[in-house]
């Protein structure tokens, strides 16, 4: 499954970005007449992302960063039926 990068700053938060994300590619999915498996995984993706992630939990950690100065990016993926995110801060 596909592996996607949400980055948020200050004035999105990572649920609000992923929201935003899902969003686009739904849009998409839905106004395209190519049956693109990638925008789909990356749909389902998104979808079981803001389903089950502790948004709460993710902002407190990443917004501290960012009012440092500091950027913050998710690495969320989907491996073996396991859904996993990675906060990087650069």
């Amino acid at each position: 499954m596909a592996v996607i990068e949400l980055i948020p700053d200050l004035s999105s938060c990572i649920e609000t970005v992923t929201r935003r994300e899902y969003t686009d590619v739904t849009r998409t999915l839905l106004t395209t007449t190519s049956h693109d498996e990638t925008l789909r995984e990356k749909a389902e993706l998104l979808r079981l992302f803001l389903e089950s992630a502790d948004f709460r939990k993710l902002r407190s950690e990443s917004e501290g960063h960012l009012l440092n100065g500091k950027k913050v990016k998710f690495v969320v993926s989907f491996e073996n039926e396991h859904l996993g995110y990675e906060m990087q801060v650069f």
